[in-house]
Order: C-alpha cells, then sequence, then structure tokens
C-alpha cells in the first residue's frame, strides 16, 4: 500500500500519462490556430518597433524576450499543458516559418515582411529621422562604431540598420558598388566613390 500510493497517481498511470502527453481532438485546431496568430502577430510586433529587437540583446532584453516566449508558449499550449499540445505549437510555427522563407525570393513580400535597410549615418553625420523611425539610439550607434573598431564616429561612411536587426558599418574611404545600397533607405545621403563608379562605366575601345 505504501509503494502505491507513494509512486502510483491517484486515478492510475494511464490517465495520468493521457493527461500529461496527449491533447483532446478539439483541442488541436485551436493550438494550431493560436500558433499561426503569435507568428503574425510577432511579424506585425517586430515591423512596429523596428527590426532592433532582433539584434544582440543587453542582459534586460534577453529577460524580456525570454518572457515573451514564456507568454507566446502559454497562449499556444493552452490549459493544460501537455507533451502533444507543445509539439503540436512547434509544428506549426516551424510550418509557418518554413512557409514565409520560402516567399523570400519575392522581393516585394520579402520587403513587406522584413523591411527595408535604414541608412543612420551617412559620412559622420547622425540622422535623426531615421533613427527616430528605427527606434534606435546614439549610444547604439556609437556602440557599433566601436565593435567595427572606428575611433570617431566622422570616420564611418555609413551606418545601415540591416532588416536583422543588425548595424552594419562602414568605414569612410571604402569604396563601394551602388548594388550594395540597393533597396537601402537614404542612400541617396551616401557619396559614392569616384573610382567605384568609373569601374562599373564599360571601357571605351
Amino acid at each position: 500500500m505504501f509503494a502505491r500510493s507513494a509512486w502510483t497517481p491517484p486515478e492510475g498511470w494511464a490517465h495520468a500519462l493521457t493527461e500529461a502527453l496527449g491533447i483532446e481532438l478539439w483541442r488541436i485546431p485551436i493550438v494550431i490556430l493560436s500558433a499561426m496568430g503569435i507568428y503574425l502577430a510577432f511579424l506585425v510586433f517586430v515591423r512596429f518597433f523596428g527590426p532592433r529587437i532582433l539584434g544582440k540583446l543587453a542582459s534586460f532584453d534577453a529577460v524580456v524576450i525570454i518572457m515573451f516566449g514564456a507568454v507566446a508558449g502559454r497562449v499556444i499550449i493552452g490549459h493544460p499543458p501537455t507533451l502533444a499540445a507543445g509539439a503540436i505549437g512547434l509544428f506549426t510555427l516551424m510550418c509557418m516559418e518554413a512557409a514565409f522563407g520560402s516567399v523570400q525570393h519575392l522581393r516585394m513580400l520579402r520587403h513587406t515582411l522584413t523591411g527595408y535597410p535604414i541608412v543612420l549615418v551617412a559620412h559622420g553625420e547622425l540622422i535623426p529621422n531615421a533613427m527616430h523611425k528605427a527606434h534606435i539610439t546614439r549610444v547604439e550607434i556609437i556602440t557599433a562604431a566601436r565593435r567595427a573598431g572606428l575611433a570617431r564616429l566622422s570616420q564611418a561612411k555609413c551606418v545601415i540598420l540591416e532588416p536583422t536587426g543588425d548595424l552594419s558599418v562602414i568605414r569612410e574611404g571604402t569604396p563601394m558598388e551602388p548594388e550594395l545600397l540597393e533597396g537601402v533607405i537614404g542612400k541617396e545621403l551616401i557619396q559614392i566613390d569616384e573610382c567605384t563608379e568609373r569601374s562599373k562605366r564599360p571601357r571605351s575601345e
């Protein structure tokens, strides 16, 4: 009797395993729809708040992202949380990621989902409107400049916020092909070196 009361669930192992691992059939579409809704909501929030939240995180930001994941997981799995519900939720998220990834080659749809690169610094000058739109502070730009090995912000030919949330820093004097600025918001602020322009022109016979 002691062993049974200590190790055996009150209603038996079959019922306990079903409760912990299984899922009612009527909950399956709810879990799928919840996962799809969370995925789409995340895309909308990233477009609204800017891609910088996907970049490298400080310790506090990491805690917030973990909390986001916990909230999203709770919404998707529902109550009670079970292994089957979690597996179905993860499978749905992976399917959504694969579906959106398969259409990334379509330029307009890709920019609609991920946004455009934005010039934040041009020839050492900050662009306040772009920084405000991208929710980027001067401190973050200075940090990116230090990470790129710059001693002064004036050494930056441009700093571009990528759709991934990373900050790309190009040193002043570095030749740039116009192709690298294709689709970049604010590219007209960056002066292309004359030597680069001449190299793109066909040679005259």
